[in-house]
This record gives C-alpha cells, structure tokens and sequence, in this order.
C-alpha cells in the first residue's frame, strides 16, 4: 500500500474533503433562503369551559368520602 503524503493523492483527498464541506454550506443556504416562516398564532382558551371543569371537580370532591373515616390505624406499634 502507498503512501498518500508521498504519492501526490493527498490532493485528491482534501479535494474530496473541500467539496463536501461546499456542498453542505450551499445546502443550509438554501434551506435557509427558501425557508418560509408562517406567523403562528396565539392559542386562546375559552375561560368559560376551564370554569365549568373546576366547578365540577369540587363537586366530586365534596362527594367523596374522607379517608379518615375508611382507615383504621392499628392499636399497637411494631
């Protein structure tokens, strides 16, 4: 096998090199020119419907039985 630093290939290899490095700066140009950003808009949430929703989670809560009353610590620790 020889030697590419004493054979002259060297070139071609930074060549190879050179010219990939050129194709990806002439790609991320292009997809940054014809790139189009579209305005996004804000997202707004009707506050009506978030109201109804904690209202009935109250509702629920106050249905629910309290743990205290279904639990029974035991008499003695171990």
């Amino acid at each position: 096998m020889n030697n590419p630093f004493e054979s002259g290939h060297i070139k071609n290899y930074l060549l190879l090199y050179a010219s990939v490095v050129v194709i990806m700066i002439l790609f991320f140009i292009a997809s940054t020119l014809f790139h189009d950003v579209d305005k996004i808009e804000k997202k707004v949430f009707k506050d009506q419907s978030l109201k109804s929703k904690l209202q009935k989670n109250e509702v629920q809560k106050e249905d629910k039985p309290s743990l205290k009353t279904r639990l029974k610590l035991m008499d003695k620790k171990y």
